[in-house]
Parts: C-alpha cells; structure tokens; sequence
C-alpha cells in the first residue's frame, strides 16, 4: 500500500485501485500521517513534517490512538472547557456589572 499525500489530495494506493480520502476529513489525514511514521518506516518527525505537524503534536495522537483509537484522532475544541478561575459568585458579579452599566 502507497500513502500520497499533497496540498491537493491525500489518496491510498494498494494493487487493488486508489481511495480517494476528502480534502477536508482531519481524521483520515492524522491517521494517514501515523501509518507512515509507524508502519511505512518513514519515521515520526518526516511523517510530522509532511502532514505539517510537529513531532510532539505526532506523539500526542499515537498516544490518543493507542488508547481510544479512532475516537482519539477526532478534533478537539481547544481551550478551557470550564470557567476555572470564575466561581459563580463572580460570575453574578461580572452579570449583574453588565446590566447596571
């Protein structure tokens, strides 16, 4: 199997034809992108550097695909997911501020 990947396309070529993977699907691309570097014997830091990634971000998605598999190779919201330095008393502060301006 031949992985080509390009600003354009990223395609899969076995002897059996070539499967066109979408432009914009992030999760065949990653894990194009770990196929070479474990499997195709590219190495994690060209494989990295050809998907424009950076070879820690490589190693943080082999970790999430050992563990979760596919699931671990989904996007992410980045960020904080909760307001950790707000406790609700500020919150209502910040609201009731808001209304009175």
């Amino acid at each position: 199997m031949k992985i080509s990947f390009s600003k354009k396309q990223l395609r899969f070529t076995g002897p059996g034809g070539i499967l066109r993977i979408p432009n914009d699907d992030e999760v065949c691309r990653r894990l194009a992108m770990l196929i070479e570097g474990q499997c195709e014997g590219l190495g994690p830091s060209k494989a990295a550097q050809k998907y424009e990634f950076t070879r820690q971000r490589y190693y943080q998605l082999l970790a999430d695909f050992c563990q979760e598999g596919a699931e671990g190779l989904l996007l992410e919201t980045r960020g904080p997911k909760t307001h950790y330095r707000r406790t609700d008393q500020v919150v209502r502060l910040v609201i009731r501020c808001r209304f009175l301006d």
